[in-house]
């Protein structure tokens, strides 16, 4: 136990530590070229998390390691609930059964894609091709903290996708305003978008939420509509990384059964914290709480989810890497042509039924 009596110490000390690295990764965030290229402060506590664990861990003292464990897995679901402040059911519905649709087939299909493409045709294992899947298909590297839990992955594996999603959420974010200015607008027909397509467009494929921003900011004269459109999309995607969590440990649970490594019947795997996200969602929208204050909250859940992160770093080694080669390279890239141009298809698709 992290806190029992003769832990305790270890155990505080190595929370304190894993709390530095995520205030030093919120302070290097800060800088005005990390905030340009959209990248998190999350993304920055793993790259510091894995500095840590292959240049220094064997210099710090082994009772830190439950702390860091203890931030990995139970801060990080604490955090998860949390973001369901992010999000009101009223944004959602502002969007409409196109935005929604969109969103549902994207994530659907894209999760099912990647795993299916890295488990069976790349040759990964089945938890490090969910995790890329994960982190493509709903809303990047925080898809990837709430699903390493359902599966019980080893953190290395969420590590691995993470680095795609930040691989290609990067490329994506600067593909999609010269994709816009140089294809989308000047087109007639069919390829051609308005801004509140194109908004939808973002919103349903692009990995992180800081990189749906950044997309419509990059564009010159961009209407407000592609914006907003893109972010409540985004969203949208993010409150159905619950639904996805509570079908995935379903599947687990039976697939273990089926298999025959389920002991004594079939073990329903809920995680409930996916469940509490979904209910914390819901009270942010009956807006009791004042803005204020919610964007106080909305702070410090990404501090915990840097903390997350950062500690989800430490415990990757380079050397539980060797064997995966190329592998999760070839999968995170074919999930991207498919959210670039599987994408821009059924968002025309589903619009066009609707209008």
């Amino acid at each position: 136990m992290p806190f029992s009596k003769e832990n305790r110490y270890g155990s505080i000390s190595g929370i304190f530590f894993v709390a530095l690295v995520a205030a030093s990764a919120t302070y290097i965030a800060e800088s005005a070229f990390l905030k340009a290229l959209g990248i998190s402060p999350l993304v920055i506590g793993i790259v510091i998390g894995i500095f840590y664990a292959n240049a220094f861990h064997n210099r710090f003292p082994l009772s830190w390691e439950s702390g860091i464990v203890f931030s990995a897995k139970k801060i990080l679901r604490f955090a998860i609930v949390f973001y369901g402040f992010r999000i009101t059911f009223q944004q959602i519905a502002d969007v409409g059964i196109e935005g929604f649709l969109v969103s549902f087939i994207m994530l659907v299909s894209t999760f099912l894609l990647g795993s299916w493409l890295g488990h069976k045709i790349f040759k990964m294992d089945r938890d490090t091709a969910m995790l890329t899947a994960s982190g493509a298909s709903v809303c990047g590297a925080a898809a990837v903290l709430a699903t390493e839990p359902v599966l019980r992955a080893e953190s290395h594996k969420a590590a691995i996708a993470v680095s795609m999603v930040v691989l290609f959420g990067t490329i994506s974010m600067f593909l999609y305003p010269v994709f816009y200015a140089t294809v989308i607008e000047p087109a007639r027909g069919f390829f051609h978008m308005d801004p509140n397509e194109f908004g939808i467009y973002v919103g349903g494929t692009i990995h992180e939420v800081a990189q749906v921003v950044a997309v419509p900011a990059s564009i010159p004269g961009a209407p407000e509509v592609m914006a907003n459109n893109a972010v409540i999309v985004k969203m949208t995607r993010v409150i159905l990384i619950a639904p996805m969590l509570v079908v995935l440990g379903l599947y687990l649970s039976f697939s273990a059964k089926k298999t025959g490594t389920a002991a004594g019947g079939v073990k329903i795997v809920i995680p409930w914290f996916a469940v509490y996200f979904i209910g914390m969602a819901g009270f942010n929208s009956l807006h009791i709480v004042s803005e204020n204050i919610v964007c106080f909250i909305n702070q410090v859940d990404t501090f915990l989810l840097t903390m997350a992160m950062s500690a989800l770093g430490m415990g990757t080694r380079f050397s539980r890497f060797k064997g995966l080669g190329l592998a999760p390279l070839y999968t995170a890239g074919v999930m991207f042509l498919w959210l670039v141009v599987g994408g821009f298809v059924v968002t025309k698709s589903v619009v066009a039924i609707f209008s």
